[in-house]
């Protein structure tokens, strides 16, 4: 059946401007991370693509390897996006990345070398079959690369209109400011800078904010949810469900799951009802607290998580006690694990 999106789908979702940028991003944006490989059905991942775009969510999110297998992600975002959103490309936000392993050989193996960077985009681009994404980013900081090379080829990724926008993943506050300069020369801004962050990852915290506002540039951060720790999941338990048993899975490791970080989800969880949310809607909302974020990257299995998720928009505002409280449980929980790439001064 053809898609029509709804005419409704402006009115509710909240945008932010990005940096000092002229774009905006919608508050929350859908990550294509898990659940949009070959192991979930194309009927799935069409219903969560079609629901989150009638919600107003504009940017989806990708990178080279998303999957279960590596590029699958992006292939089947093209058939969708060939099927259903070609007549809306330009209400669109598409990003995809480059930086960690790809393909076989010393040329596909991560990093930030000129030569893998701009061949792993000129790959993205022919499997989502588009001719420019609108956000390019730099997956990971490289230190066996020079970073003059890394943001040299975003840069020419830009002048040769495959990418709009440019940003990376992952850098710590000093060597996003190395890369806004670099790129500043060749007259490309960096954009954005995507980090992860949630109550049991608080690293952006310490400088890399204080470093973005200062540069300017956006910040769109990713596992809000920890990868499932901050929802109702695993309150009582590990289900059989659980992405750790899952293809694909193994980013959510059982020691994330300790015993102490539960104990502090089952806190967190009481705050949370005494909102009259879910503990997943508060950990979004949690992290959109601070105006200096633009956007925060959702994952979902379902269109049913995915509503559930919008639906924290209703309820933004946090008083300076829930603040304290949740400070008393939102503690460090070892679940950061892309520390290495970010610890890099």
């Amino acid at each position: 059946m053809t898609y029509h999106a709804s005419p409704h789908r402006y009115e509710a979702m909240q945008y932010r401007r990005c940096g000092r940028s002229g774009l905006q991003l919608p508050l929350m944006s859908l990550g294509l991370w898990h659940n949009f490989g070959d192991t979930n059905s194309l009927a799935s991942q069409r219903d969560m693509l079609r629901t989150a775009f009638d919600l107003g969510i504009t940017h989806f999110d990708l990178a080279n390897n998303y999957g279960p297998p590596y590029g699958s992600a992006e292939t089947n975002f093209g058939q969708l996006f060939k099927a259903d959103f070609q007549p809306y490309r330009d209400e669109l936000i598409i990003s995809t990345k480059a930086g960690w392993d790809m393909w076989p050989g010393p040329y596909g193996q991560g990093g930030g070398s000129r030569k893998y960077v701009l061949a792993s985009l000129d790959q993205s681009l022919k499997r989502m079959g588009l001719d420019y994404v609108d956000i390019f980013y730099s997956h990971r900081f490289d230190p066996d690369t020079p970073l003059e090379e890394t943001m040299g080829a975003l840069a020419h990724a830009v002048h040769q209109g495959k990418a709009l926008y440019v940003g990376v993943s992952s850098y710590s506050a000093e060597k996003t400011a190395e890369a806004a300069r670099l790129l500043a020369e060749w007259k490309v801004p960096c954009l954005i800078h995507q980090p992860s962050y949630n109550m049991l990852n608080r690293w952006i915290e310490e400088d890399l904010l204080d470093t973005l506002a200062a540069q300017g540039m956006g910040c769109i951060t990713f596992t809000a949810l920890a990868q499932g720790i901050l929802s109702d999941k695993y309150l009582n338990g590990i289900p059989q469900d659980s992405r750790v048993n899952r293809p694909g899975g193994g980013s959510l490791q059982k020691a994330h799951l300790s015993d102490e970080n539960l104990a502090r989800v089952r806190g967190l969880n009481e705050i949370a009802k005494a909102r009259g949310q879910t503990l997943a809607q508060m950990a979004l909302a949690w992290v959109l607290r601070d105006a200096r974020i633009t956007s925060t990257l959702i994952g979902a299995s379902s269109s049913a998580q995915i509503r559930e998720n919008v639906a924290a928009l209703q309820n933004l505002a946090f008083t300076a006690r829930e603040l304290a409280d949740i400070d008393q449980l939102a503690k460090e929980g070892d679940i950061n694990l892309w520390a290495g790439s970010s610890s890099h001064k």
